[in-house]
């Protein structure tokens, strides 16, 4: 037999015979190491500890600490977790089990929903598996054997998986653990080598669901659970899921006010008096900061014949995403996911000068994503929702300076909230549009922008959209999760379809760039991650309701109506609580509503002109002119105090 060439991290090489499988190459390293093996990387690709090395290769193994061991525990865990099922329910159809950011799910065919009392059993079940330390085994079946092999045990899912992934292959891949009897699925893998290395998981509720999200199909019953390579790992995420369960947007969000959803509405959010005040709160911040930056507003239609569709790309590949709109004499029509196209046809509408760029047009007109109603959830995953869009038209030569200026751009808006963000540059993928050149022009031009506004950053090789490279913004909230949000994308593409153009110093036509970026996002998922960022507890230039006046008893009323007025002519947000209730009571009902400051008005008050001021959690502040309560909140608007501290020294201290 033949030898093969290993390649190690550390740049060492060995000589191994053909067909040696993974695990001896850890062995061979130390026996420390074979112990921690959980996987290998073989040229890129991760494979499970049994793989052969059948050609010259680079080979890393996967300990815990390695970046792919979270992922692997995790989907190894899901498949742990559906052994148990099937073993306690006797009948149960197994579905899909990935791995997720936050953990992992499976999906089951079952006779009843799952309880809480049910979770318990099936991960006491899964750690007595654990305990036995059952081998993982892939093993590789001829395709219509496998598909009998489940068509014979009533799993029409996984026939229903192998056809449609499997399709013009002669073998599929299926894994045990331990053997077909106690348990058997259809997956790619890898997988960890066996069931003890499985220790620090935790199932923590289930849901309804339908098979691939789609409520036309199969209900089934979902389990959530989450994994770790340790048990302190484990722990410090289950706190943070409870810290997470107080800050839930939907719960804060009905507790306040802000918005309901309806089941005639589905995925369609109603935004009550307060959200509104939020949701242009957060409108009108952004037109103030993007309107001196040079950019203009416009208003393009939410309906469009399917030609522009087809024009841009998207009936050809994105029509089963968008809701469909005949008209009553037939003419195809759909709402608009995105505003790219209709920013394409206003550009296009009049002759443009290179003088002329960059041109950047805004819009946060309504959009509509035919998303699956199993997955809508609360403000994160909507059918219609609204963006902070805007398109930059520029010459190529322009791209570095204009994205220098757009990374400025996002630094300042994130910094106004006090939210903490990472980046990542996304290059070329496999598949994509345009030349070779043309990509490696635009890489430059966002590394050389990135690298003069003094961004860090991290590269995502690959992972660029089939049009162009992007920047992708991660925020990270008070409680450590991240969120995704601004994006600037590179699009050489969709000008090229529209047919764009400009007159250029040399009096000749040019094709212009378009930058695509958000910066909030979507106006409903950015304040989602306010509202469970700052765990309703809004900063006073947010806050829809920033004060609240609270007179001690009825002859106060008259004061209380003026001090209400007062600040509403100054442009604060207040409210005025005249029901007769004990004045603690009131106070009480503010903080739970968490209103950032309380102006209690009672004889001494009324007497000196002044109000007692309280903050939402700094207590009492004492007595202040309400002229000077009106200067001093004014101030800590225009701060943007993100934590919202009490305004003035003396108060803090009192």
């Amino acid at each position: 037999m033949s030898d093969v060439q290993i390649t190690l991290p550390d740049g060492s090489s060995r000589a191994v015979s053909a067909g040696t499988p993974v695990r001896d190459i850890a062995s061979a390293i130390s026996p420390r190491l074979a112990k921690a093996a959980l996987a290998a990387v073989v040229d890129d690709r991760l494979v499970d500890l049994s793989f052969p090395l059948d050609t010259d290769a680079s080979v890393t193994i996967v300990t815990p600490e390695s970046p792919e061991a979270l992922h692997l525990l995790r989907h190894s865990t899901a498949h742990l977790m559906a052994a148990a099922v099937t073993k306690l329910f006797p009948g149960a159809q197994c579905g899909i089990g990935p791995a997720t950011d936050e953990g992992f799910f499976y999906d089951f065919v079952v006779s009843k929903p799952f309880v809480p009392e049910d979770l318990d059993k099936i991960e006491k079940k899964m750690r007595e598996l654990a305990q036995q330390d059952l081998p993982f085994d892939r093993q590789a079946w001829p395709r219509e054997e496998a598909k009998q092999f489940f068509g014979s045990r009533s799993e029409p899912l996984k026939v229903q998986l192998i056809d449609e992934k499997t399709e013009g292959q002669s073998e599929v891949s299926c894994y045990t653990i331990k053997d077909r009897e106690t348990f058997v699925d259809f997956c790619v893998g890898p997988h960890v080598p066996s069931t003890g290395k499985l220790k620090a998981f935790k199932l923590l509720t289930t849901s309804n669901a339908y098979w691939k999200g789609d409520a036309r199909n199969q209900p089934m019953s979902r389990v959530y659970g989450t994994a770790f390579a340790s048990d302190k790992e484990l722990q410090t995420h289950l706190h943070r899921l409870e810290e997470a369960k107080k800050r839930d947007h939907r719960k804060i969000g009905r507790d306040q006010k802000l918005f309901i959803f309806h089941q005639w509405a589905p995925g369609a959010t109603f935004w009550l008096a307060k959200g509104a005040t939020l949701w242009n709160t957060l409108a009108d911040y952004m037109r103030g900061v993007l309107f001196p930056a040079g950019y203009v507003e416009v208003k393009t239609p939410i309906l469009f014949n399917k030609a522009l569709w087809e024009t841009s790309g998207h009936w050809q590949h994105y029509r089963q995403n968008m809701f469909q709109v005949e008209s009553g004499e037939g003419e195809q029509m759909a709402l608009k996911a995105m505003n790219c196209p209709g920013h394409m046809l206003v550009f296009g509408s009049e002759t443009r000068s290179y003088k002329d760029l960059p041109i950047r047009l805004h819009e946060q007109t309504a959009l509509h994503r035919n998303e699956a109603s199993g997955v809508l959830t609360g403000l994160t995953r909507v059918r219609q929702f609204s963006q902070d869009d805007a398109h930059c038209f520029v010459m190529e030569s322009q791209i570095a300076e204009e994205v220098e200026k757009l990374l400025r751009l996002v630094r300042r808006v994130y910094g106004d909230f006090g939210l903490e963000y990472s980046v990542k540059l996304s290059t070329r993928p496999e598949e994509f549009l345009g030349e070779v050149a043309t990509w490696d022009n635009a890489e430059a031009s966002l590394t050389l922008a990135l690298d003069n506004a003094g961004q860090v950053y991290t590269l995502n090789e690959g992972d660029g959209a089939f049009y162009g490279p992007k920047i992708d913004f991660d925020v990270t909230d008070a409680i450590g999760r991240k969120w995704q949000c601004a994006t600037i994308q590179l699009d050489y593409q969709m000008p090229q379809r529209f047919d764009l153009k400009y007159i250029g110093a040399d009096n000749a036509e040019h094709r212009p760039v378009v930058i695509h970026r958000a910066i909030f996002g979507s106006f409903e998922r950015f304040v989602a991650l306010l509202i469970e960022n700052f765990a309703g507890a809004w900063p006073l230039w947010l806050a829809p309701v920033q004060a609240t006046v609270l007179p001690l008893a009825d002859r106060h009323l008259d004061f209380a109506r003026q001090v209400r007025d007062e600040l509403a002519q100054a442009g604060l947000r207040v409210e005025l609580d005249d029901r007769v209730e004990k004045i603690g009571y009131k106070i009480r009902e503010a903080q739970l509503q968490k209103v950032p400051y309380m102006l209690v008005v009672g004889d001494r008050e009324v007497t000196e002109g002044t109000v007692s001021v309280r903050h939402r959690s700094g207590g009492d502040l004492g007595a202040r002119a309400v002229q000077t309560f009106v200067a001093d909140a004014l101030d800590e608007i225009r701060r943007k105090d993100a934590g919202g501290p009490p305004p003035v020294a003396e108060a803090q201290s009192a």
